[in-house]
C-alpha cells in the first residue's frame, strides 16, 4: 500500500476523531440512561437555535432550526446526544430514514473556515452548518454528506473559547 492510499485527503484528520453523536427522541431520558447504565456524564444540556446560533444553513439555504444538545466527555472524546425540535435538519432526515441512533462523528478543528474549505476542495458536500454559539460569537459546526460512503455523517467542529452556561446539568449537583 502506498502513502497515497493511507494519507487522508484532508489535513485536519491527522488529529483523529473528537466526537461521536447519537440522535435521540428525548434528551432528558437519554442522559439519565447513559449515566445510570454506563456512568457517562456529567451532561451539559443546551438548546441550539436562534438567538444562540448566529448563522444557520440547511442544504445550501439559510435555515431556522432548533435542537437540544447534551455533551459529556468520555476520556478525550466528546460524546453528544441530539434531540431535534424544530425546522428542517439532517437530524430529522436521519430519524425519518433510520430511526434514532448513531448519527455522526466529528473532527475538532482550530481554523473552522480553512477546514471547511479543505473539506469542500476534497469533494465533500456541505449539508448543514451553524455558527456563533460561543460566548464571544465564535464556535461552529459543519456537516458533510458522507452517509452513503461512510454509513455516518462527517462533521467539522470548532469549539468556542468560552461557552454559555448550560441550561441544565445532569446529574444535578455536578455543575463543576
Amino acid at each position: 500500500m502506498s502513502d497515497a492510499d493511507t494519507t487522508p485527503r484532508v489535513p485536519f484528520l491527522k488529529n483523529g476523531i473528537g466526537q461521536i453523536a447519537v440522535v435521540v427522541e428525548d434528551i432528558d431520558k437519554a442522559v439519565e440512561a447513559y449515566w445510570k447504565i454506563l456512568g457517562i456524564g456529567p451532561w451539559r444540556i443546551y438548546t441550539y437555535g436562534k438567538p444562540m446560533l448566529k448563522e444557520m444553513s440547511y442544504r445550501g439555504q439559510p435555515a431556522d432550526f432548533k435542537m437540544r444538545v447534551a455533551v459529556a466527555k468520555v476520556g478525550p472524546l466528546h460524546f453528544e446526544l441530539i434531540q431535534p425540535l424544530e425546522g428542517d435538519t439532517i437530524y430529522a432526515e436521519f430519524v425519518k430514514e433510520h430511526g434514532y441512533g448513531m448519527h455522526h462523528f466529528a473532527v475538532l478543528v482550530e481554523d473552522f473556515e480553512a477546514a471547511r474549505a479543505e473539506a469542500e476542495a476534497a469533494g465533500l458536500t456541505l449539508i448543514q452548518h451553524g455558527s456563533g454559539f460561543g460566548l464571544d460569537g465564535d464556535g461552529g459546526f459543519a456537516y458533510f454528506d458522507t452517509e452513503s460512503e461512510l454509513s455516518a455523517t462527517f462533521e467539522l467542529l470548532n469549539l468556542p473559547k468560552r461557552r454559555l452556561p448550560p441550561e441544565r446539568v445532569y446529574p444535578p449537583g455536578d455543575e463543576a
